[in-house]
């Protein structure tokens, strides 16, 4: 996909709306209709909309063009322009998108909002776009103060999802916040992708050669390290190859029957680019 988005300036927009869309998705079809707010303009707009039953399209446009009126203040024109889409664009796609109760189940609620949300989100990180709202005070509080914007926004996000207590109770509050986990680990698996790879280190005291001949038959991508041993103090080389999971087992009974002795160091990898993966 990141190819596509390089290649082509029209798919990136393609991939800004259907992330934006999928957030008014998790707003309209699970969030607001058993009132947790999890966060964000959104959420301020649940609770604005259960207590004064203000349209939450409305709340967001307004939360939105006042975090604007800060970023053009705090952090200049550029910054703001980056963000102005999102933040006009969410509360008009949160209007035209049906509202209903997609489920009568308030657990699988929160877990069907939360990983939509998280997905949406990164489909913006994705293209660097943002839906604005609340990602704007860190922004400001890390350009004047050097605070992690991480840890802000969690403190302001933490603010809306405690105001659940007042609206609807302690039930809303543990749900808000449960379905900021579900986010979290939605993000990060986005990010990372589920097809992880594994990072081998191979080393040997009589085969590596054999090893590495192997190994080229059969893998590509195959690096050489000049490494010293710590207790010899002997220079050797080490062997570096990047394979899927599915190969694993196969690469260990390849090395195994070469030199059974042979020492291995294995990471897993979230991102690999280039060679047979792509970009």
């Amino acid at each position: 996909m990141t190819n596509n988005i390089t290649k082509h300036s029209w798919f990136r927009w393609v991939i800004f709306l259907i992330g934006l869309e999928i957030v008014a998705i998790s707003i309209n079809l699970f969030y607001a209709p058993i009132n947790v707010a999890a966060g964000g303009s959104t959420g301020i707009s649940i609770l604005v909309d259960a207590v004064w039953g203000i349209d939450r399209p409305i709340t967001v446009f307004v939360v939105n063009m006042l975090m604007l009126i800060l970023a053009a203040i705090f952090l200049g024109m550029k910054t703001t322009k980056n963000i102005a889409l999102g933040s006009l664009v969410l509360p008009l796609l949160m209007k035209i998108t049906p509202s209903f109760r997609a489920t009568n189940d308030d657990l699988l609620a929160v877990i069907y909002g939360g990983a939509l949300m998280g997905l949406g989100v990164s489909l913006l990180y994705r293209v660097n776009a943002s839906s604005g709202g609340t990602t704007i005070p860190p922004m400001i509080l890390k350009k004047y103060f050097y605070i992690n914007p991480a840890i802000s926004l969690l403190a302001v996000d933490m603010i809306v999802i405690f105001m659940n207590i007042f609206v609807d109770g302690w039930n809303a509050f543990l749900m808000a916040a449960f379905s900021q986990v579900v986010t979290a680990i939605t993000m990060n698996y986005c990010e990372t992708g589920f097809d992880k790879k594994y990072q081998v280190r191979i080393m040997s005291n009589d085969k590596l050669e054999d090893i590495k001949e192997s190994l080229l038959e059969t893998y590509k991508g195959l690096t050489v390290y000049n490494v010293v041993g710590g207790h010899s103090d002997n220079e050797k080389q080490q062997l570096l190859i990047v394979i899927d999971s599915n190969e694993y087992g196969g690469l260990l009974r390849s090395i195994h029957e070469i030199d059974p002795d042979a020492f291995m160091i294995t990471s897993n990898v979230a991102k690999v680019h280039g060679g047979r993966w792509g970009i």
